[in-house]
């Protein structure tokens, strides 16, 4: 288990298995804030950008990005409002992530797992909100 010092830093170093109790999403892919500190991006997936596009070089989702948010937020818990910073507020239960490192900025890229969803990346891949990106896939598996 992470130190306190660890979980609260803005990356979790790569490797490392942490809790992540969701407040808040962004999009599809994230980020998700955790109540413990880490800003999760999802790991081998890419969604649409809130404004309809895709980033160059990534793969691009069929799925409106708005259903797309609304979906994640609906894997990882209940949406509770909106905040200021324009994320949509959520409650849920406490998941479980594996990093895979830095994500850009202080985001940490991470699989995670719900107790009431499950693996968080493969549901939204086989939801169809979200697009595999085989580049950060990495070998994950589906169970």
């Amino acid at each position: 288990m992470l130190s306190a010092a660890l979980v609260l830093a803005s990356i979790v170093p790569s490797g490392q298995s942490f809790d992540c109790t969701p407040t808040a999403v962004w999009d599809g892919d994230g980020p998700i804030w955790c109540a413990e500190g880490p800003h999760v991006r999802l790991s081998g997936i890419a969604a649409r950008e809130m404004d309809g596009t895709c980033s160059p070089g990534h793969p691009c989702a069929a799925a409106d990005p708005r259903a797309a948010r609304d979906h994640l937020v609906g894997l990882v818990g209940k949406r509770t409002g909106t905040r200021s910073t324009g994320h949509v507020a959520v409650t849920g239960p406490t998941m479980r992530c594996r990093s895979a490192g830095g994500a850009g900025g202080n985001r940490t890229a991470a699989f995670c797992v719900s107790p009431q969803s499950g693996d968080i990346s493969c549901a939204m891949v086989r939801d169809g909100y979200a697009a595999r990106w085989d580049r950060y896939w990495r070998g994950h598996r589906c169970e």
